[in-house]
C-alpha cells in the first residue's frame, strides 16, 4: 500500500464547467492535483484519465482528500469498492457542476471532509452540505475532539456509543488524568482510574454502571467494556541504548516486553531517543521505521544535564562520556518528564520509558 501524501488533495473532473471550478479551487488551496477526463482536458496543468474508476482505484488512498466535481451518484459508485474504514478512508467531498453545493460525503470527522466542504463552499460560493448528526445538532463529536487533541482511537467501534450519548444529553463517565478533554464534554462525570486500585474497572463491573458510555484517556492498558472509548495520548518516550550493530529484533523484543510488563500502550509511544553517536545505528533506524516513530538524538552535553537518572553507569560514562543513555534520553525526549520505567536491559540493549508531564 502506498501511503497517503500529507494533506494532499485530488480533484476529479468530467465536465468543462467542472474544469473551471477545479482551477478556481487549485488557486486557493495548496497541494492540489487535478485529474480530468481525457475527453475534455485542454491544458497541461492536469492529469488526464481514460477511466475514472480505474485511475481512482490506484490513487484513492494516496491522497488525504478527494474533491469530485460531478454527480453524487457517480461518486458513490466509484468509491464504494475502495472504502476500508472510517479511521483509514480519505475525506470525500462532492461538488455539483455549477458549484451550488459542496457535499461532505465520506470521512466527515476523522478525515476532515466536513471542514473541507465548508472551505470549498467559501471559495466558490457554494452551500456546504453537512449531514453528521453531531454537527447538525451542534454538539461536540468525540472523534473530532480526539483528532484535535492528537489522541489515538484504539477502538473506533465505541465512537458511535459516545456520540449517541452526547446527542441524547446522557451522562458519560470520563477517565482523563491528563485533562485533554477538560470542559469539552457536556454531562461528563470524572471517573479517576487509580493505578494502584483499579477504580475505573471496578465501576464498570458494578450493575449501577452497566452499559453506561465512557471515555478512557490514558497510556495505561485496562480491561474495559466495549462501550468505553479508549483514547491514547502520545505521552511516552522510549530511551534506547545499544551496542554497535545490534539486531533490530532484539531491540524490538525488549521494547515490547518493557511495555507489556509495565502495562503501557504501544500506541502511546510518541518517539524513541538515544545519544547522537547512534544516529547511524542500522537496527535503531530500522526499528523506528518499523514502528512509525521518529528518533531524537541528543549530544553528550544534553544527556549529562538531565536530572532524575535512576541507574547511572560508570562503564557507559567511561566509554561513551555520559552517565546514562537510555534513561537520560527518555527523560529528555519526554520534555524533562517523569521516568516511569528505569533501565531494563538485554545483552546488547537498554531501554527506559518516560512520560510527558502534560499538567506541569
Amino acid at each position: 500500500m502506498v501511503p497517503a501524501e500529507k494533506d494532499k488533495i485530488a480533484i476529479w473532473v468530467i465536465t468543462p464547467n467542472g474544469t473551471k471550478l477545479a482551477h478556481m479551487l487549485s488557486m486557493n488551496v495548496s497541494d492540489v492535483d487535478i485529474y480530468v477526463s481525457q475527453n475534455i482536458c485542454e491544458t497541461t496543468a492536469c492529469f488526464k484519465f481514460r477511466s475514472l474508476s480505474g485511475t481512482l482505484a490506484k490513487k484513492f488512498h494516496q491522497y488525504t482528500s478527494h474533491i469530485f466535481i460531478m454527480s453524487t451518484g457517480i461518486v458513490v459508485r466509484v468509491i464504494a469498492p475502495l472504502i476500508r474504514h472510517k479511521t483509514e478512508d480519505p475525506a470525500v467531498v462532492v461538488v455539483d457542476d455549477r458549484g451550488i453545493h459542496a457535499i461532505s460525503l465520506l470521512s466527515g470527522h476523522l478525515g476532515g471532509a466536513n471542514e473541507l466542504a465548508q472551505k470549498i463552499a467559501g471559495i466558490i460560493g457554494a452551500n456546504p452540505v453537512i449531514t453528521t448528526a453531531t454537527d447538525v445538532n451542534m454538539v461536540p463529536a468525540i472523534d473530532v475532539l480526539a483528532k484535535e487533541k492528537s489522541l489515538f482511537i484504539e477502538n473506533p467501534a465505541a465512537i458511535k456509543t459516545v456520540n449517541m450519548a452526547l446527542l441524547k444529553g446522557e451522562k458519560i463517565y470520563v477517565h482523563d488524568p491528563f485533562s485533554f478533554l477538560a470542559k469539552c464534554l457536556p454531562n461528563s462525570e470524572p471517573r479517576t482510574y487509580g493505578r494502584a486500585q483499579k477504580h475505573f474497572e471496578k465501576d464498570y463491573r458494578d450493575k449501577e454502571f452497566e452499559g453506561v458510555p465512557g471515555v478512557y484517556v490514558d497510556d495505561i492498558k485496562a480491561e474495559l467494556p466495549a462501550q468505553i472509548l479508549i483514547l491514547r495520548p502520545a505521552s511516552l518516550a522510549a530511551g534506547i541504548g545499544c551496542n554497535r550493530n545490534t539486531d533490530m529484533e532484539e531491540m524490538k523484543a525488549l521494547l515490547q516486553d518493557v511495555l507489556e510488563t509495565n502495562n503501557l500502550a504501544s500506541s502511546s509511544l510518541k518517539c524513541m531517543a538515544s545519544i547522537d553517536v547512534k544516529a547511524d545505528e542500522p537496527g535503531l533506524i530500522t526499528l523506528a521505521q518499523n514502528l512509525g516513530l521518529t528518533v531524537i538524538f541528543f549530544t553528550r552535553q544534553e544527556l549529562n544535564q538531565v536530572k532524575g537518572i535512576k541507574n547511572p553507569s560508570t562503564i557507559v560514562e567511561k566509554h561513551v562520556g555520559v552517565k546514562s543513555v537510555c534513561e537520560a534520553a527518555a527523560i529528555r525526549a519526554a520534555q524533562n518528564g517523569t521516568l516511569i520505567v528505569p533501565k531494563q536491559s538485554t545483552r546488547n540493549v537498554t531501554i527506559a520509558i518516560a512520560r510527558i508531564n502534560f499538567l506541569s
